[in-house]
């Protein structure tokens, strides 16, 4: 077996795995929440015990224990926030819609919009048993348990973006065309608004990006941050059971949600694989062929501006997360330790924006 899994990537997987004690800045009245389920979620019996999620940098996510039933809750952190952010009203809407049409996503319980009784809206959502893998090589697995886990998620993407958003009740759930031109404004919002250095990459981003927008071709239910450890697979079946975190949803370009999935086979730890095939993952070119065929999309455009436009995109998350520290409001013990790499994504998305055409 080919040895890819380091020590960073160790001890990431051990720190967003499991649950902690509830964290001081994110602690709540676990009274007044018991009392609330108690009124608003059918079944829902006491004692209730409350333990963190240790994984995520947004939305901070509770499991909620009880002695006949476990939950979910996802909450809005405290504190001052960015415009927009945080819409635990949009993720709860989504799979509201969603589940009923048998699309993999945890059944929605209740959502409380009001402050008052926890101090930020949330929502509770049922508790999706099974496996959630964080390294993406997946290095316990052979090669045809790792071939049948990527066609799962391959599949479940495709499915996704095959979903009749209007039979769903989604038709107002993002507005229509022009989805690129007003994502590259608002991540450009989002990081202005959370700049604490100035990089030049960034800055030639900011100007490029927009004036070079492809036209958009399809609209379909985008999920924004569709990767590994945001599904969860069967226990043993190679079947994607829940996808999680849709947080940055909406209507939009599909293209988008493919190319921050093919990120990994471009520049991340797929990227290092000597040879794909005998590892057991589809190559860049099967997994691209593999989603056409699924999507029933003929041909693909050049991904360069949309692998681009995803770095930037993952620069200005970097960055807002930075942002909250500054503020006192970050969720995550390492959101600190950030910064190396808002210049790093900064400096490879100025690299692919040169192979899409940008003037060096």
């Amino acid at each position: 077996m080919i040895k890819l899994i380091d020590g960073t990537e160790r001890a990431r997987e051990q720190a967003n795995t499991g649950t902690k004690p509830v964290a001081q800045t994110h602690r709540f009245d676990e009274a007044a929440l018991d009392r609330w389920m108690a009124a608003n979620v059918p079944h829902y019996s006491g004692p209730l015990e409350v333990r963190q999620f240790k994984g995520g940098q947004s939305n901070p996510t509770y499991q909620l224990l009880t002695p006949a039933k476990n939950y979910v809750m996802r909450r809005k952190p405290p504190g001052k926030l960015l415009p927009s952010a945080h819409a635990v009203d949009r993720e709860y809407r989504v799979i509201s819609a969603l589940h009923p049409i048998g699309f993999p996503v945890p059944k929605s319980w209740g959502i409380c919009v009001e402050d008052t009784v926890i101090g930020t809206s949330f929502y509770i959502m049922e508790m999706v048993e099974g496996r959630i893998l964080w390294d993406q090589t997946l290095p316990q697995y052979r090669p045809q348990e790792r071939r049948s886990l990527f066609r799962g998620k391959i599949e479940t993407l495709a499915a996704l973006h095959n979903t009749d958003y209007v039979k769903a009740g989604l038709e107002n759930y993002g507005r229509p065309g022009n989805y690129m031109a007003r994502q590259v404004d608002r991540w450009t919002k989002q990081y202005k608004n959370s700049e604490t250095r100035r990089i030049e990459e960034m800055e030639k981003l900011i100007a490029w990006l927009p004036t070079t927008v492809p036209a958009q071709e399809r609209t379909c239910l985008v999920h924004g941050d569709y990767k590994l450890d945001n599904i969860i697979f069967h226990a043993t079946d190679p079947r994607v059971i829940a996808v999680l975190d849709w947080e940055l949803s909406t209507l939009g370009e599909p293209l988008a949600d493919f190319a921050y999935y093919l990120m990994n086979w471009v520049s991340g730890t797929i990227s290092r694989i000597p040879n794909l095939n005998a590892y057991g993952i589809p190559t860049l070119e099967e997994t691209i062929d593999d989603y056409c065929e699924l999507t029933r999309w003929s041909k693909l455009p050049d991904l360069n501006w949309y692998f681009a436009y995803t770095t930037f995109r993952k620069a200005g998350i970097a960055q807002g997360i930075l942002g909250r520290v500054r503020d006192g409001n970050a969720n995550h013990p390492d959101a600190a330790n950030l910064e190396p790499g808002v210049l790093a994504l900064a400096q490879a998305g100025w690299r692919f924006a040169q192979k899409a055409g940008a003037e060096r």
